[in-house]
């Protein structure tokens, strides 16, 4: 599977009682806060990796050269055939406080290079407690940092919103002072270049009169002058032709006449180009009259255009106010989005702070749960003690029972950590539940076994209850009875079905098969006498034989071999021994089998005991 693991590193400076750098390495998993690995690396331990893995880096650089190695692997972790692959290989199937390896691997079509590979141990419950500590004071100087930040965005919010409405009420004061301003400014130059324009157009009207006026009267007199100077040309060339005329007789009279006009033609001529200079004069004033008419109205168009300009600059302040306006608006709306935000920030941190105290919670819940386990593992571990006493001879079924308690123990040491893992519980037990059941149809193969060599049993035990009744007038007579070997018995059977294909005793019949008949017939019980010289025939081959029916009953109810009765109560939390049940023990079957402390007196060893075991 793969996962998203934080990787922690540190480098520890020791100075007490020897200045030494430690380098510690610890792998979380921020979804499952119990996931937690460890491994701290000194000096020494670096030279011995550096020795084992063939590194070619010194101890001061190893840190940042895998840093680097980490780096890569993150940045090769989206593609689809990453060079660099980070790897957790646990031994156990599942990771469950089992050390692990992390590996970091180069691949190529050839081969996967391991570069380096670090072993790291699993926290323990110290260790757990500690960091789950740390990350609830992480959380909470969180929760603390937010809360601050909280404050100061609101404290900076409503800084910000008084300053805003401050600016906005001094902002629309202005805008309403530059609007009366302008209103009071453009009625003013409205009303100045209207009266200058009428000034003006007044005064270049009166101008234009003037001056045509002044043409026209130029022009009249002119006029007036050309026509009497005409007529008074005309009347003098009628009186020079009269003249002439009487000149003609008068040549040299003549001739001073014409000199004479020729005179006064030349005057003429010269008034008459004064006068010409006189029109022309006029012309060029008629000329810088029109410039001046054209430059008046060059600046009607400017004070035009400026008009416009000053109209275009009172939209452009509509607009801004309208702007002014909609960032209001928007500052409004802004507003109501953060007092939001906040509300949900508060929302999500209440959230947190019922997290992190379901989180405790849950937390002093396991260490109940924790504390109780290691409670009944010391009850456990006392009873096992206890019972290792009594059954010291039998190893074989304590080994298995010692496996079963390791196997207990270590269940109680996962039940703390696999509280999320009980569906995966649920199926495994499933699974056990199909084995029982499969156990269960191999007890009942047993049982039928066990029936068959109980009965044979019966039957053998019933011939030598004969024997011993054939053989009592003799044994009166000679003052013994000799001993029964059991060697002398016939054959015994085998029985395939068992598993068994060599003949068996009795008393190995009783150990193997007695659980499975008790677990199926627990309160019916098969009523089997025995004699104790079958299993001790060079004991009791000096004793003399007295039947006593009644002695094992009181064996059972009374005296139990010696031993305390702590050591045979029944109690609800103990694990029974297999093949073994409280009346096997008061039998005196396993008389030879108890330690020297638990041995019967010697005057009961050679009576004969009638025992009741369950069938």
């Amino acid at each position: 599977r793969r996962l998203n693991v934080r990787v922690n590193i540190e480098l520890l400076s020791i100075s007490n009682p020897v200045h030494k750098k430690d380098l510690a390495v610890r792998l979380t998993d921020d979804t499952d806060p119990f996931f937690l690995y460890n491994l701290v690396i000194s000096e020494e331990d670096f030279q011995s990796l550096k020795s084992q893995q063939g590194l070619l880096v010194d101890f001061s650089a190893f840190p940042q050269k895998f840093i680097d190695l980490l780096q890569q692997c993150i940045q090769e972790q989206n593609k689809d055939i990453p060079r660099f692959l980070l790897q957790l290989v646990s031994s156990a199937p599942a990771l469950d406080h089992t050390p692990v390896s992390l590996n970091v691997v180069e691949t190529n079509p050839f081969k996967h290079l391991t570069h380096l590979s670090l072993k790291f141990l699993p926290g323990t419950d110290a260790e757990i407690k500690k960091f789950l500590a740390n990350c609830l004071k992480c959380l909470k100087e969180d929760k603390m940092m937010l809360e601050e930040k909280l404050k100061r965005t609101e404290e900076d919010l409503t800084r910000q919103l008084s300053y805003t409405q401050q600016s906005l009420s001094e902002k629309s004061r202005e805008l309403d002072k530059l609007k009366n301003e302008w209103t009071s400014y453009t009625t003013a130059l409205s009303n100045r270049h209207s009266q200058e324009l009428t000034s003006e157009k007044e005064r270049a009207l009166q101008a234009q009169t003037q001056y045509q006026q002044q043409h026209e009267q130029q022009k009249k007199e002119l006029e007036n002058l050309h026509q009497k100077s005409i007529q008074q040309l005309q009347n003098r060339l009628s009186e020079l032709e009269v003249i002439n005329k009487d000149l003609t007789e008068r040549r040299y009279k003549g001739d001073s006449t014409v000199r004479e006009l020729k005179a006064k033609l030349s005057g003429l001529e010269d008034e008459c180009q004064r006068a010409k200079q006189e029109v022309l004069s006029l012309r060029r004033e008629n000329t810088t009259l029109d410039a001046e008419c054209h430059e008046k109205e060059k600046l009607i168009n400017q004070l035009q255009t400026r008009v416009a300009v000053l109209e275009q600059e009172i939209k452009d302040k509509d607009q801004l106010v309208t702007r002014t306006k909609e960032v209001l608006d928007a500052t409004q709306e802004q507003k109501v989005i953060l007092e939001e935000s906040t509300e949900e920030k508060q929302r999500h941190i209440e959230k947190l702070e019922t997290t992190i105290k379901s989180l405790s919670a849950e937390l002093l819940k396991a260490n109940e749960i924790i504390k109780k386990l290691q409670g009944d593992l010391k009850t456990l571990m006392n009873k096992l003690k206890l019972k290792n006493t009594v059954t010291i001879q039998q190893e074989k079924l304590l080994a298995e029972k010692e496996e079963k308690l390791q196997k207990e123990q270590r269940e109680s040491q996962e039940m703390g950590q696999s509280l999320r893992m009980k569906e995966q519980e649920v199926c495994k037990l499933q699974e056990q539940l199909e084995s029982t059941i499969q156990k269960l149809e191999e007890s009942k193969q047993l049982l039928k076994t066990n029936e068959n060599v109980i009965q044979w049993l019966n039957r053998q035990l019933s011939e030598v209850q004969m024997a011993k009744k054939l053989d009592s007038p003799a044994s009166a007579h000679a003052g013994g009875r000799p001993a029964v070997s059991p060697l002398s018995m016939a054959d015994r059977p085998s029985f395939h079905s068992s598993g068994l294909s060599h003949p068996i005793s009795p008393l190995y019949a009783f150990q193997n098969f007695l659980e499975p008949i008790h677990s199926k017939n627990g309160n019916s019980q098969c009523p089997v006498q025995l004699n104790s010289q079958l299993l001790k025939p060079t004991r009791c081959s000096d004793a003399h034989a007295v039947p006593a029916a009644g002695h094992a009953a009181n064996k059972e109810n009374g005296d139990q071999l010696g031993l305390e009765s702590k050591y045979f109560k029944k109690k609800d939390d103990s694990i029974p021994l297999r093949g073994l049940s409280q009346n096997t023990l008061n039998s005196e079957y396993l008389r030879p089998y108890l330690p020297a402390k638990a041995q019967p007196s010697p005057k009961a060893a050679g009576t004969p005991a009638s025992a009741y075991f369950p069938g």
